[in-house]
């Protein structure tokens, strides 16, 4: 599955401002917005706030897919952030997450949201692809990897 259409290079930013959790999530939400897939950005950081409060999204390795199935999509949604210092996100391994995938999906888009949750899941367990995320230049760069993922 080639996960870039579900995202563009107008959906990736190497430069996070924020500083804590809560805001890291708006700052995320707030570029799907700009996506014609997302119909409300409140509902979206409603339902991805709500999501995130049953248990963190940070899975480690400095990682974090903050995600919601919800009715402010159109469609699914992917959005790339990296923070250079690093955000307290209560990950599972207590350390700092630079990177952030955030994934909006329709309420009925079972399959597919798993798939690519899985995907990603699979692509950040290897170093060198954080790594790669990491020292990436170009949201062309991030695109490619999501998209060649062995």
């Amino acid at each position: 599955m080639k996960l870039s259409k579900f995202c563009d290079e107008s959906l990736v930013t190497f430069d996070l401002k924020s500083t804590n959790k809560d805001e890291v999530i708006e700052e995320l939400v707030a570029l799907a917005a700009s996506s014609n897939m997302i119909k409300d950005r409140d509902a979206l950081l409603a339902d991805v706030k709500e999501r995130e409060e049953l248990v963190t999204t940070g899975v480690g390795h400095g990682v974090a897919f903050p995600h919601a199935k919800t009715k402010a999509a159109k469609g699914i949604v992917i959005v790339f952030g990296r923070s250079d210092d690093g955000i307290d996100f209560d990950a599972m391994d207590q350390k700092k997450v630079r990177l952030f995938f955030l994934i909006a999906a329709p309420e009925d888009a079972i399959g597919a949201h798993l798939n690519v949750m899985a995907i990603l899941s699979y692509a950040m367990k290897s170093e060198e692809n954080r790594g790669k995320l990491l020292q990436a230049a170009s949201p062309g760069d991030v695109l490619a990897l999501v998209d060649n993922v062995k």
